[in-house]
């Protein structure tokens, strides 16, 4: 049963980044391709013994490429835009620990993975930019535009610290213990 559970959630996470990755690609075949793996999934989950089956490397492999050819092609458009200027330490997996990135655009920046613990990104507008797996835990975000960013879990949200001025996507709900200024 535990094992089941593990799979299971571990379904669902790459199910949320899909449906996701579905609505941001541009390329037509590539979210055709992205449909077709939400569907195997989704018929995994539907059959217990499937579940237990799965191959979670090889499924993790195929939806890590997806979402990194995604997040490549949208991010890609807002550098296109201006955001070409962005700091060489704004990288996959950074130590951005306590940095103050107040104000600037960091539209089009690959913060995968990155660790944002405490950061100031108050007022940033984080259009396009890959969150996925990146650590938020107390980052200031009062006044930051993240409606747009790439790969935000609720999860990431409620460790953070906001502001009724934060811009959220829709589909992530503004935390009950952020401040009401702003």
């Amino acid at each position: 049963m535990f094992t089941a559970f593990t799979i299971v959630r571990q379904l669902h996470e790459m199910l949320w980044y899909l449906t996701e990755a579905a609505t941001r690609t541009f390329d037509p075949d590539t979210s055709h391709q992205v449909d077709e793996l939400r569907t195997t999934i989704e018929n995994a989950l539907n059959d217990p013994q499937q579940v237990l089956a799965v191959d979670l490397d090889e499924l993790h492999a195929r939806v890590r490429s997806h979402l990194m050819e995604i997040s490549e092609e949208v991010r890609t458009s807002y550098l296109a835009t201006g955001n070409d200027h962005l700091d060489t330490a704004l990288v996959p997996g950074a130590d951005l620990m306590g940095k103050k990135l107040r104000s600037r655009s960091l539209g089009g920046a690959n913060l995968r993975g990155a660790y944002l613990i405490a950061a100031d990104l108050r007022a940033c507008d984080l259009s396009g930019t890959d969150l996925l797996g990146a650590d938020l835990r107390d980052a200031r975000l009062e006044g930051a535009d993240l409606s747009k960013a790439l790969f935000l879990t609720q999860a990431q949200v409620s460790a953070a610290t906001g502001d009724r001025s934060t811009r959220l996507p829709t589909d992530l709900s503004r935390p009950a213990h952020w401040s009401d200024n702003g």
